[in-house]
C-alpha cells in the first residue's frame, strides 16, 4: 500500500461519509503496531465507532487495544470533553464569585459552540510535543465526514487568526488569562499540519461521481491549508470476475470503471491505492488484518435462503403515511454513507410528484443535492444551509441591529468577536430554525449532516428550548421554540436511515436512544442499498447479503416500529425518474415488534 510507505508521524483518513475511513484507519493502525510501531489511533469523529470494531469500551481517555500489542485508542467525546472544558473555566471561580454571576457563565458554556470548540482544543494537543503523546511513533485519525473534517483542520488557522487579530477581549476561548497559552498551541498545530515530514492526509474514496468529486474539493481546500502531502484510497471495488454470472454486479464494476476514467484531474497526480470490496463485515481483528491484504477469510459457502418478503417493504408505503398529513418536517438521519441524501430526494420527489409543495433542504456541509436531483420537479424547491453563507449573513444582521448605536470601537469590538469562528454554529442553528418553520404549511424534507454533528446543532437547539422556558417563566404566554416542533410526533417524522451491516445499525440504535432521551421519537427506519433485496447470484454478493439478514431481522424485531428497504440499485439513482423509481421498488411489516 502507498499511503502507508515511509508513513509519517500523523496520518489522517478522510472522506465522505461510508467509505471506509474507520475501517482503514483501524487496519492502518493494526499494521503498524504488528511491524513493532507504537500506535495511537484518534477518531475525532462525534458518532465515533472505532470501539465497536475492535469490542473495546474505549471513550475519552486512551485505552489500549488488548488484542494487538503496542496499539492504544482514544475517541473524542465532544460532550465528555466539554464538561471538562466547562469545569476548568467554572472550577476557579466556583464560591469566589457570586452564584449568580457564577450561573450566568455556566449557561455561557452550554451551547454547541462549547462542545466543539473543546473538542477541538483536545484534537490541537494531540498535534503537539507533549507528554499525553510522547509515547507514540504514530498517531492515526479516523476523522468525522469531510465537510465537518475540513472544518476541523481549518480551526487551528482560524484560532490563530481570530486571536492574532484580538484584542483579549471575551471569547468562546473562555478565561483572558489563557489567550497566550492558546496561541502558541494554535500555532504548533498548524505547523505539524503543513508538515509534509509530519502530517499525510489519506483521501478514502469511492468509484463514484459524487464521492470521486468531493475527495477532488476536499483535496484542494486542504491543500490550500498546508496539508500538501496526500494519498488517493479508492475503496470496496467491485471484481470483475463477479460479475461473470451477476448483472447487478457488473453493472456496479462498469459504473465504477467509468468513474475511474474520469477521474477529477486534481486527483490523477495523486499516489493512488485500489482496494477490493470484501465479502465479510470489517467487524475485530481478524477482518481488520485481512482488509489491506491479498488474502481473504474462508467464505460460507453454504445457500443463502433470501425471503421474499424483503421486496415488501416499499419506501413508497411510508411515503403514503406521510402525505396524508398534508404538510411537516421530515428528518433523515443517520451516519454518514448510508445514503441519507438521496433518500431524502427520493421521499421530497415522490411527495412533490404527488402534487404536494416540498422543500428540500440540507445541514450537511458536504452534501450537493443538486447533483443528486439532476433536475427539477413542479412544486418542489431545493435549498442548502451553507455555513459560510449563513455565517456572512448572520454577521451583517448583527452588525447593521447591534452595531448600528454604538461608537466606532465598538463597532470594532463586535465585528471582532463575529470573526470568531463559533459564530457559524449560532448561524447554522438559527438557518435551521427558519427552515422548520416553514413545516406549518408545507413539507419540508431534511437531509441531515452525520449522526455525530446532527446532534450537536439537536444540542444548540435543546439549549435554545432550555433558554426560552427559562425566560417566559409564568409570563403565560404562547410559544414554540424547534426543539418543542421536533418532539412533537405530528408535525415531525424522524426516519433513519442505515445499511443492513453490523456498525451502521448499532449507530443508529444508538441515535434512537439519543433522541429518545431528548424527547424526539423516531417514526420509522429506512434500510438502503440492500444486496439481500436485490436477489444476488455473485458469490461475493451472496455472503454479504447473507450477512445482512441478521441485521434486518434485528431492526424489524428489535428497534422499528415501521420500515422499508431499499434494494442495491444496477445505476446511481440519481436523476428524478430514477429517484421517482427508487420509491416503488421495495409493505410495511403487519404486525409491529415488540421492541418498538
Amino acid at each position: 500500500m502507498l499511503f502507508l510507505d515511509q508513513a509519517p508521524r500523523f496520518l489522517f483518513f478522510t472522506g465522505k461519509g461510508g467509505v471506509g475511513k474507520t475501517s482503514l484507519a483501524c487496519a492502518t493502525a493494526v499494521r503498524l503496531a504488528e511491524a513493532g510501531r507504537r500506535v495511537l489511533l484518534v477518531s475525532t469523529d462525534p458518532a465515533s465507532n472505532v470501539g465497536q470494531v475492535f469490542g473495546v469500551q474505549i471513550g475519552n481517555h486512551i485505552t489500549p487495544i488488548p488484542a494487538v500489542e503496542r496499539l492504544s485508542a482514544l475517541e473524542i467525546d465532544p460532550q465528555a470533553a466539554a464538561q471538562l472544558y466547562r469545569d476548568r473555566i467554572v472550577g476557579p471561580v466556583r464560591g469566589v464569585l457570586p452564584d449568580t454571576v457564577v450561573k450566568s457563565i455556566e449557561e455561557q458554556l452550554s451551547g454547541a459552540c462549547t462542545t466543539e470548540i473543546a473538542a477541538f482544543d483536545e484534537f490541537t494537543s494531540l498535534l503537539l510535543d507533549s507528554p499525553l503523546t510522547a509515547d507514540f511513533d504514530h498517531i492515526v485519525f479516523d476523522t468525522a465526514p469531510t465537510g465537518h473534517t475540513i472544518r476541523l483542520l481549518q480551526l487551528p488557522g482560524a484560532w490563530s487568526g481570530f486571536l492574532e487579530a484580538g484584542k483579549g477581549d471575551a471569547s468562546c476561548l473562555g478565561p483572558l488569562a489563557g489567550l497566550e497559552k492558546q496561541r502558541a498551541s494554535y500555532k504548533a498545530a498548524v505547523d505539524a499540519l503543513s508538515d509534509p515530514l509530519r502530517t499525510r492526509l489519506v483521501l478514502v474514496a469511492r468509484a463514484q461521481g459524487g464521492a470521486l468529486r468531493e475527495a477532488a474539493r476536499t483535496r484542494d481546500e486542504l491543500a490550500a491549508i498546508g496539508l500538501s502531502r496526500q494519498h488517493l484510497v479508492i475503496n470496496g471495488l467491485m471484481p470483475e470476475r463477479e460479475g461473470a454470472h451477476d448483472a447487478l454486479a457488473a453493472a456496479i464494476h462498469a459504473r465504477e470503471a467509468a468513474a475511474l476514467a474520469d477521474l477529477p484531474p486534481s486527483l490523477r497526480d495523486l499516489p493512488r491505492d485500489e482496494i477490493e470490496l470484501k465479502a465479510f463485515n470489517l467487524v475485530g481483528l481478524d477482518a481488520l488484518q485481512h482488509l489491506l491484504s491479498d488474502q481473504a477469510p474462508p467464505t460460507d459457502t453454504t445457500p443463502v435462503d433470501i425471503p421474499a418478503s424483503l421486496q415488501a417493504a416499499r419506501l413508497s408505503q411510508l411515503v403514503d403515511e406521510m402525505a396524508q398529513d398534508g404538510h411537516g418536517l421530515i428528518m433523515l438521519m443517520g451516519k454518514g454513507g448510508v445514503g441519507k441524501t438521496t433518500l431524502a430526494a427520493a421521499v421530497a420527489v415522490e411527495l412533490a410528484h404527488r402534487g404536494l409543495p416540498v422543500h428540500l433542504t440540507t445541514s450537511d456541509p458536504a452534501t450537493h443535492l443538486t447533483e443528486t436531483l439532476q433536475g427539477s420537479l413542479d412544486n418542489l424547491t431545493v435549498s442548502r444551509i451553507d455555513p459560510h453563507e449563513v455565517s456572512e449573513r448572520y454577521r451583517q444582521q448583527v452588525l447593521a441591529t447591534k452595531g448600528a448605536k454604538l461608537d466606532a470601537q465598538g463597532r470594532a469590538m463586535l465585528e471582532e468577536d463575529l470573526r470568531s469562528p463559533c459564530t457559524e454554529e449560532i448561524a447554522v442553528f438559527q438557518a435551521f430554525s427558519r427552515i422548520i418553520r416553514e413545516a406549518g404549511k408545507k413539507f419540508v424534507v431534511m437531509d441531515t449532516a452525520p449522526t455525530g454533528h446532527t446532534l450537536l446543532l439537536l444540542d444548540a437547539t435543546g439549549s435554545y428550548h432550555r433558554d426560552i422556558v427559562r425566560q417566559m417563566g409564568d409570563t403565560n404566554v404562547h410559544f414554540t421554540t424547534p426543539m418543542m416542533q421536533l418532539r412533537d410526533p405530528k408535525q415531525t417524522k424522524v426516519l433513519l436511515v442505515t445499511l443492513a451491516e453490523t456498525t451502521p445499525v448499532l449507530e443508529a440504535a444508538n441515535l434512537q436512544a439519543d433522541l429518545r432521551r431528548a424527547g424526539i421519537k423516531p417514526w420509522a427506519w429506512v434500510v438502503n442499498n440492500s444486496i439481500a433485496a436485490s436477489q444476488p447470484q455473485s458469490a461475493l454478493l451472496k455472503q454479504r447479503a447473507r450477512n445482512e439478514l441478521r441485521e434486518i431481522d434485528l431492526i424489524r424485531s428489535q428497534h422499528a416500529q415501521r420500515h422499508a428497504i431499499v434494494p442495491l440499485q444496477q445505476q446511481e439513482p440519481v436523476g428524478v425518474q430514477r429517484l421517482l423509481a427508487l420509491s416503488e421498488m421495495a409493505e410495511l411489516p403487519e404486525t409491529t415488534p415488540s421492541g418498538a
